[in-house]
């Protein structure tokens, strides 16, 4: 596993494509801060350009480099969730998230996910690694390696094998107004 984790570093500094498993599912992704990267995702999965993508981080600290700032109800959900399957939006440094990650806005989707592969590979890389599902827009989210789309797998630089926990969507939760808004109803269940 090591190999392929470090190989998987090695690509996505490099400015490539890889599908690997999060805790939920399985993703396809590049470096967060590689425009070019981040226009070829948008093409390979076919996904419309004012549709933001999330970013996946090792920790609340990383994460913190790409925000606003956190106020103190923001980031005692990031410790009680994260590790985990929590997506939460928030307001952006926009100078260090790009245009086009960001789909336009100001936000961010940000996530810290409970797989040691994934969060071992963005350690590696150093920077938020882009974590859609790993399927073309609109399409079956792959919880499985065999759920796969094997054009997917032709398009993508590299795959890592690995297995997926949870096996279900994450919650996504917008944090950018109060109250705050449930946008997706995943895997944690959240009540205010």
């Amino acid at each position: 596993m090591e190999k392929q984790i470090q190989k998987a570093i090695d690509i996505l500094k490099s400015g490539g494509i890889v599908i690997f498993p999060t805790d939920t599912a399985f993703g396809i992704g590049c470096r967060m801060d590689d425009e070019q990267a981040v226009r070829r995702l948008f093409k390979i999965r076919r996904r419309p350009k004012d549709q933001a993508f999330s970013a996946l981080t090792d920790s609340i600290e990383m994460a913190k480099q790409y925000l606003m700032p956190v106020n103190s109800d923001v980031l005692n959900l990031m410790k009680k969730y994260w590790p985990g399957a929590l997506t939460i939006i928030l307001p952006c440094r926009k100078e260090k998230v790009p245009d086009v990650v960001r789909g336009g806005k100001d936000t961010l989707g940000v996530r810290m996910p409970d797989n040691e592969i994934i969060l071992s590979i963005i350690r590696g890389v150093g920077v938020p690694i882009l974590g859609p599902s790993a399927n073309f827009h609109g399409e079956k989210t792959p919880y499985r390696f065999e759920d796969l789309d094997p054009e997917l797998i032709k398009l993508a630089d590299y795959v890592v094998f690995g297995e997926c926990a949870v096996k279900q969507a994450s919650t996504v939760l917008d944090c950018t107004k109060t109250p705050w808004r449930i946008v997706r109803e995943g895997i944690v269940s959240l009540s205010f």
